[in-house]
Order: structure tokens, then sequence, then C-alpha cells
């Protein structure tokens, strides 16, 4: 799935990154805590849903690899992060709906989490 069918099916609003939405993603995670990111991604072409907003989802997301985060329940990330993403290269979108929703949503869509990609993989 490419980032802008991410957005369009989220209704999402894209903060930085909008030269990048062609991105494929194969896999999504939705998390907040970040220690469980570090322990479940394991592939590049994810994309992390987090209400996390803070510097650290950025750090956290490059150490992994990660090219593209989807903010939800109305969540927007601070210029810093902002700043840090785009210096990193990343995507950042921002989507009003919760977490529970919005990956549900995704995975209607033929988007599977970490458990089902690593069967596949």
């Amino acid at each position: 799935m490419r980032i802008k069918e991410v957005i369009e099916i989220l209704k999402g609003k894209v903060i930085c990154g909008k030269d990048s939405l062609n991105t494929e993603v194969k896999m999504a995670c939705g998390c907040d805590l970040m220690s469980h990111v570090l322990a479940f991604i394991k592939h590049d072409n994810t994309l992390l849903l987090t209400g996390l907003t803070t510097s650290q989802a950025i750090y956290i997301a490059d150490a992994v690899n990660i090219k593209a985060i989807c903010f939800v329940r109305g969540k927007q990330p601070v210029e810093e992060t902002i700043a840090l993403a785009k210096e990193r290269g990343m995507i950042l979108i921002a989507v009003d709906i919760p977490m529970y929703e919005a990956c549900g949503r995704l995975y209607q869509r033929g988007l599977v989490g970490c458990s089902e990609y690593e069967h596949k993989g």
C-alpha cells in the first residue's frame, strides 16, 4: 500500500514528506510504547501509527528504518519533531481518528501487521 492510499483511507493530512507519498509500506504497527516498536518492527517498509508526538518517536523510527509515521487521535507534533523528521527524510501524517480505528481500516484494506508479515516474509 502506498502512503497516498493510507492518507485517503484515513482522511489524513500530510505534515511533511509530500514528495514521497508514493512510498510503499508492506505492514503497519500501532503502538505508543517505543520499546515495543524496537522489539517488533524488523522491516523497512513499515508504517508506524502512534499518539507519541515527541522527537523520541522520530529517533526510534529512524533506528528501525521506518520511513512513515501516522499520528492518531488528532495529535500534532511540535516543530522540533517535524524538523527532525524532515532531516531524516521521514513522512509524517496526522489523522483525527483513534489508533484502533485507523489500524482496523488499514487492515481491512489489506495492510497486515507484524505477525502476519512475519509469516508471509
